[in-house]
C-alpha cells in the first residue's frame, strides 16, 4: 500500500480517536449539504449523497447530524447553505505533488490559508494534477476471508485493479464511472464496503525512506487536512511499509 494510502487509513483512525471528531463532522455536513443541493436529497437518486452519507456513517457521524445536513440544504432562506468547490494543486516538502479539494464561502480566505501552509513547508503553489488521474477507491475489510476469494468476487464485479491485503483489508480500483456498479455487485455478494469513494491517485510517485522526510512530508498533509476549508488532500508520496509503521505508532 502506498504511503499515501497508508496515511489515509491513519488519519481516518486519528479523527475517530480524538478531538478532531468535531471538525470532521463539519468536514462530512458539508459534502452531505453540497451533494443534496446539486442532486436533491434523495440518496437512490442521487449517488453523491449516498457517498457522503455512508462516510459519515462510518465515521460514527450521528444519524441526526446526518439528517440536519440534508434539510439544510434541501431547505431554504438563511439556513441554506452555499459552498464553491475549489481545488488547488502545488508541491510540498520533498517535492511531493499534491491536489487539494475544498469547499468554502469565501474563496479569498481559504487560497490564503492554503498558500500559507505551502510555503510554511517550503513548497508552493503550481500546476500538478496532471500527475494524478481520478479513480474509484473501494476498501473492503476481510474479516477472515480468504483474500483470494475476495479479489476474485472485486475482480467479477468489474474492479480495474485490486491490491494486496494490507492491514486486514483489500484496495480495490475501478473507473470513476464503475465505482457504484462494482460497489453494490460486490455488496449483493456479501462483500460490503468500508468505504467507497472517488480519488485522485498519483501516476508518479515521490519515494521517501528516511525517517526526518517522512515526518515533514506527513506534518505537511496534516496541515492542509487541518484546515477548516479543506475536504479532501491527495499526494504521491510513498514510504516504505516498515517505516510507515513505524511513523503510524508514534501518532496512534
Amino acid at each position: 500500500m502506498s504511503g499515501h494510502s497508508k496515511w489515509s487509513q491513519i488519519k481516518r483512525q486519528k479523527g475517530a480517536n480524538d478531538a478532531k471528531r468535531g471538525a470532521l463532522f463539519t468536514k462530512l455536513a458539508r459534502e452531505i449539504i453540497t451533494a443534496a443541493r446539486q442532486g436533491g436529497g434523495d440518496q437512490d437518486a442521487n449517488y453523491r449523497l449516498r457517498m457522503a452519507v455512508d462516510t459519515a456513517k462510518s465515521a460514527s457521524m450521528p444519524a441526526e447530524n446526518i439528517k440536519r445536513a440534508i434539510e439544510r440544504a434541501t431547505g431554504s432562506g438563511a439556513d441554506a447553505e452555499q459552498y464553491e468547490e475549489v481545488t488547488y494543486e502545488g508541491l510540498g516538502p520533498a517535492n511531493v505533488a499534491v491536489v487539494v479539494a475544498a469547499m468554502t464561502d469565501n474563496r479569498n480566505r481559504t487560497a490564503s490559508e492554503i498558500r500559507s501552509v505551502f510555503s510554511k513547508s517550503g513548497g508552493s503553489l503550481s500546476t500538478v494534477a496532471w500527475q494524478f488521474e481520478q479513480k474509484g477507491i473501494i476498501s473492503l475489510l476481510l474479516n477472515g476471508r480468504d483474500p483470494d476469494e475476495v479479489t476474485l468476487a472485486a475482480i467479477d464485479a468489474g474492479a480495474a485493479d485490486v491490491s494486496p491485503p494490507d492491514a486486514g483489508a483489500i484496495s480495490v480500483t475501478t473507473e470513476p464511472a464503475d465505482l457504484e456498479l462494482v460497489r453494490r455487485t460486490l455488496a449483493e455478494g456479501g462483500f460490503e464496503a468500508d468505504s467507497a469513494e472517488l480519488s485522485m491517485e498519483p501516476t508518479t510517485k515521490v519515494e521517501i525512506a528516511d525517517e526526518k522526510t517522512a515526518k515533514q512530508v506527513l506534518l505537511f498533509m496534516e496541515k492542509l487536512e487541518d484546515l477548516d476549508d479543506v475536504q479532501n488532500v491527495y499526494a504521491n508520496f510513498d514510504i516504505p511499509a516498515d517505516l510507515m509503521e513505524q511513523l503510524e505508532a508514534q501518532v496512534a
